[in-house]
């Protein structure tokens, strides 16, 4: 049984590469970060877009369209596709909880419409 009032034992440098490898992993997380915003300021504009014009937040058929892209992206890359799923499923509810309230946001306005078009 180790003595409890012996001073504790010095840690252990972290080796270079570890500390090499967390860098890599602090910039790839800052990318990621960085690519998030500019994904939701694309999609805040498709939910103007679609509050405006009367859409419903939510696309069923375009959901199924990406599940199987992303899957596919997925694959190839090695990732796990029930990963890329459960992350697309966060951030797709996101989204669309964003669409929601655009729409709130936009209840009152009639939408335009353009009969030259």
């Amino acid at each position: 049984m180790s003595d409890p009032h012996a001073p504790a034992a010095a840690p252990r440098p972290v080796p270079a590469e570890i500390l090499s490898l967390r860098e890599s992993i602090d910039n790839i997380d800052a990318a990621l970060v960085h690519l998030l915003a500019e994904r939701f300021k694309f999609t805040r504009r498709v939910g103007e877009l679609k509050a405006q014009g009367g859409l419903p937040p939510a696309d069923p058929a375009r959901d199924q369209q990406q599940i199987a892209r992303l899957t596919g992206i997925a694959q190839a890359s090695g990732l796990d596709p029930a990963f890329a799923e459960q992350f697309r499923e966060f951030i797709v509810s996101e989204v669309i909880r964003h669409h929601q309230q655009i729409a709130r946001e936009h209840q009152d306005e009639v939408p335009v419409l353009d009969t030259y078009s």
